[in-house]
């Protein structure tokens, strides 16, 4: 399994406790493709760079994630098709960064 970095930024009209269901069911899907989360970082309610959406604003949410090779596609679909999700990054992190 590859470790990677989820930076998820969902709409700014969720609250607190849809923000943590929606961490929640990404935490779900993540364990379903039979992965598991190594860390989850809020960092909060931010200023987009441009409207996405007609929002100024988004909520982010950093994961490091490990999954199987072969089932990032899948997830990444299933990422594209949450409403709640405005953007993603997505990418895979190495062995050097982890030791820092």
């Amino acid at each position: 399994m590859k470790t990677y970095e989820l930076l998820a930024v969902f709409k700014p009209n969720l609250d607190a406790e849809e923000v943590d269901k929606q961490i929640s069911s990404l935490n779900d899907l993540i364990s379903g493709f039979e992965g598991k989360v190594d860390s989850t970082d809020k960092m909060g309610r931010k200023k987009l760079a441009y409207d996405i959406q007609n929002f100024r604003d988004g909520f982010f949410v950093s994961m490091i994630l490990a999954l199987p090779a072969d089932k990032v596609a899948e997830f990444k679909r299933q990422l594209r098709l949450n409403d709640n999700v405005l953007r993603t990054m997505f990418m895979e992190v190495s062995k050097k960064q982890l030791c820092k």
